[in-house]
C-alpha cells in the first residue's frame, strides 16, 4: 500500500509541478497540511518522502482527524497539530459543507500563482 502511494505522490508533484525545481527544505520547518485525517495513509507517505530530504522539523497540520491517528502520528512527525479530535469519528468529509475535490487544473494554477508571487517577492 505504501509503494502505490508513493508512485501516486510522485505522480502528483510531477504533474503540478509544470516544470518547477524542488524547494529545498533542509534545516526548515515544513508543515504539512490534510483536509483531515483519517487512515493518515497519504499523509505518512508524504512524511516519509519529506524526511529524506532533511528538513529540520515536520509539522503535520489538519482541521479535523480520527483521534487514534492523530495519535499515531505523533510518531511519524516532529510535531501534530489537529483542531478536533471527535468522538465518534466516521469520515473527514461529514465535517465539511462542501468537500468536493480539487481539480488537477485548481491545484495547478494555484501552483502557478503562489510560484509568480515568490518570484515577484511579494510572498
Amino acid at each position: 500500500m505504501a509503494a502505490k502511494e508513493e508512485r501516486e505522490l510522485e505522480r502528483r508533484e510531477r504533474e503540478y509541478r509544470g516544470g518547477r525545481g524542488s524547494v529545498d527544505v533542509r534545516r526548515r520547518t515544513v508543515i504539512l497540511v490534510d483536509d483531515g485525517l483519517a487512515t493518515g495513509s497519504s499523509m505518512r507517505v508524504a512524511a516519509m518522502a519529506l524526511k529524506k530530504k532533511q528538513p529540520a522539523q515536520i509539522v503535520a497540520a489538519m482541521p479535523v482527524g480520527s483521534p487514534e491517528t492523530c495519535a499515531e502520528f505523533e510518531s511519524v512527525v516532529d510535531k501534530v497539530v489537529c483542531a478536533v479530535t471527535p468522538e465518534p469519528f466516521w469520515a473527514v468529509g461529514q465535517w465539511y459543507r462542501d468537500f468536493s475535490q480539487t481539480s488537477v487544473e485548481e491545484v495547478r494554477d494555484l501552483l502557478n500563482r503562489a510560484s509568480s508571487l515568490t518570484a515577484s517577492g511579494a510572498a
